[in-house]
């Protein structure tokens, strides 16, 4: 495994990728309600990333995938792919994936946004997905392990009875949209990496509300689900391992962690 240690002038352009990209989010949010097509939130979004932001939208064309964002509503666990044909309900709940590149730099980092009237048991299964996410986010500093991320967001999922998807985790970011290290969302403490000031990468739990086990659109060659049927949810941020702690790069403004 090969983690890049970045410098001070890469954190500060990283810096300035996660908050556009947390910019995004925070914009298309609103957006998000019953009627609106997957494919409109994707283009409204293309259009600011590229248009007001003067950045490029990291997803298009990336080894093939034709849009700019990912939409995964329900049951999917990620990289959906929008779709006009996809109007959103009342009820669905939606991870948006936006990942912008500036000056060379990546910013990668997601929401769920629950559209409509949204279901007690479907609200519960986003909070307790961001709360796995903040609690990983909280041990991130110089000498913890990758492994004691993985642990703490399985513990947390699991005591909630939910479970962890495995077949895919979060990554390094930097010049490059997914590096060494893999972020695994389920482990031992004590196990894996040891964290060092510099490294940077992504932590994206998707947890599931049945089983953990996931399947791939073998047609559009993206689009993961559930196997079960079964509703899942995600969070992500980007962050940058400092000498006393961590950066959050993608900290969205209504966020206190």
């Amino acid at each position: 495994m090969s983690v890049s240690i970045k410098s001070e002038e890469e954190f500060a352009k990283m810096r300035v990728a996660g908050a556009m990209a947390a910019d995004v989010l925070e914009m298309i949010r609103p957006h998000a309600v019953p009627g609106v097509t997957t494919g409109e939130l994707d283009q409204i979004c293309h259009e600011y990333i590229t248009g007001k932001l003067d950045a490029i939208p990291a997803p298009l064309n990336y080894n093939g995938f034709p849009k700019s964002i990912c939409t995964s509503v329900n049951e999917v666990v990620c990289h959906g792919i929008p779709s006009d044909g996809k109007k959103l309900r009342s009820g669905d709940i939606i991870n948006i994936d936006v990942t912008v590149i500036k000056d060379g730099y990546h910013g990668d980092t997601s929401i769920m946004v629950g559209v409509g009237d949204v279901p007690a048991h479907a609200e519960r299964l986003m909070q307790i997905t961001q709360e796995c996410l903040y609690k990983a986010i909280a041990l991130v500093r110089p000498g913890a392990r990758l492994g004691d991320i993985g642990s703490v967001i399985q513990q947390y999922a699991e005591s909630n009875y939910y479970s962890v998807v495995r077949e895919y985790c979060g990554h390094g970011i930097g010049r490059v949209f997914h590096e060494d290290p893999q972020v695994l969302h389920y482990g031992r403490p004590n196990t894996g990496l040891i964290l060092q000031p510099g490294m940077t990468f992504t932590i994206e739990p998707m947890i599931n509300a049945g089983k953990r086990h996931t399947k791939l659109n073998a047609r559009d060659g993206w689009t993961v689900t559930t196997k079960d049927g079964r509703l899942s949810a995600q969070w992500e941020h980007s962050l940058g391992v400092t000498e006393d702690g961590c950066e959050i790069f993608t900290r969205r403004s209504d966020e206190i962690v």
